[in-house]
């Protein structure tokens, strides 16, 4: 019997953990897994209800790592996960996407001798200006088995020269995620509650220093966003610090007050996802929505220079905007009928049994 440590540091880690965790538990012949909470990011809702919803126990490890630089939770995340190891000795190691807790536990444990899997392997921007491109690119070079999720990320890691022998494509375990929790989605009704009518309005979401931290890039988005819900009603769940900025720079009031525009408090997952469901596009910065809207066939619009997830460009419904661009964008997006809309391979809520399977066949190869 193995003791796998699964490493969650907020709460999008624990939704990709949550499908990989009952595949795990059911192996209980040869594995124990076991939940491991960084703390990195403090979350109010990360409730008994939320972890009930996904199927998962409290966690059995919490950290209690709070937030920081990336140096303090980096380095705090390495000291408090290096002396439960010390503990427990884990035999495996399986970190997620590219927090910092997913490199600072990768090194903790790797220093010690202890295997480390990473599941979203190979993701890549091409901008080492962003602090989660170079946890991506530290963990990967780590990492002993490198579980990727679309074939363009496999190409990045033996572009880095990483052995085709760790790499194994496995797919997107978001889907896993969605397809677990879709009866729960669909049981929302989000937008009926706020008052839109089905496949009659978009979504926005905000949230990147790039776009709200300078006032005259958070003017042009608002802009867009009056002009987009003059056409269309928009809905807007506005993260804390996107409302800090828009009420800095005056902006807050002239989006609450503008025709077709709802703004809300932040959303869980189920409400956003239903909201997702039901909608005719999203405008995001965000990246893990780019995968879902991707998987759902519906036209996504990215306010950024570039996308960790080309995949959802290639293969998907994916664009990358500027604010200048993106009322053209989407009128193209919405008016675009012959588009492929078949979901990349591998996509198919079936990932965690993949996962499974890649682990016990490197568990007994390790004996």
């Amino acid at each position: 019997m193995i003791t796998v440590d699964l490493i969650a540091a907020a709460r999008p880690n624990f939704m990709k953990v949550a499908p990989l965790y009952k595949a795990l538990n059911a192996e209980n012949s040869w594995c124990r897994p076991r939940l491991v909470h960084t703390g990195q990011h403090y979350d109010a809702n990360m409730s008994d209800a939320f972890l009930r919803d996904l199927g998962l126990p409290d966690p059995d490890v919490h950290l209690g790592v709070g937030s920081g630089t990336h140096a303090q939770q980096t380095g705090g995340v390495m000291i408090a996960y290096e002396a439960e190891c010390l503990k427990s000795r884990p035999d495996w190691v399986i970190v997620v996407g590219d927090v910092n807790s997913t490199i600072a536990c990768t090194l903790a444990a790797k220093k010690i001798g202890i295997p480390v899997a990473h599941l979203e392997a190979g993701l890549r921007s091409g901008d080492r200006t962003m602090p989660e491109e170079l946890n991506r690119i530290a963990t990967d070079a780590l990492a002993d088995l490198l579980w990727t999720p679309s074939a363009d990320a496999n190409e990045n890691l033996e572009r880095e020269g990483i052995p085709k022998s760790r790499i194994e494509l496995v797919g997107n375990i978001m889907i896993d995620s969605l397809e677990m929790m879709r009866p729960a989605i669909e049981s929302r009704r989000c937008a009926r509650r706020l008052g839109l009518e089905a496949k009659h309005y978009g979504i926005v979401t905000i949230h990147r220093p790039s776009n709200v931290d300078d006032a005259e890039q958070l003017g042009k988005l608002a802009r867009v966003i009056l002009d987009a819900a003059r056409h269309l009603p928009v809905v807007f769940p506005v993260h804390p610090r996107t409302r800090q900025r828009l009420e800095a720079a005056g902006l807050w009031k002239t989006l609450a007050e503008g025709k077709g525009v709802t703004l809300t408090e932040p959303l869980g997952y189920t409400d956003f996802m239903s909201l997702v469901f039901e909608c005719r596009y999203v405008l995001t910065d965000s990246g893990g929505i780019q995968e879902e809207t991707t998987y759902l066939g519906v036209p996504c619009l990215t306010l950024r220079e570039n996308t960790e997830r080309p995949i959802t460009i290639t293969q998907g419904t994916n664009r990358l905007v500027r604010p200048e661009t993106t009322l053209s964008q989407l009128q193209a997006a919405l008016t675009q009928t012959s588009r492929d809309r078949k979901a990349p391979p591998f996509w198919d809520g079936a990932t965690a049994g993949r996962v499974v399977r890649s682990l016990k066949a490197a568990a007994h190869r390790s004996g």
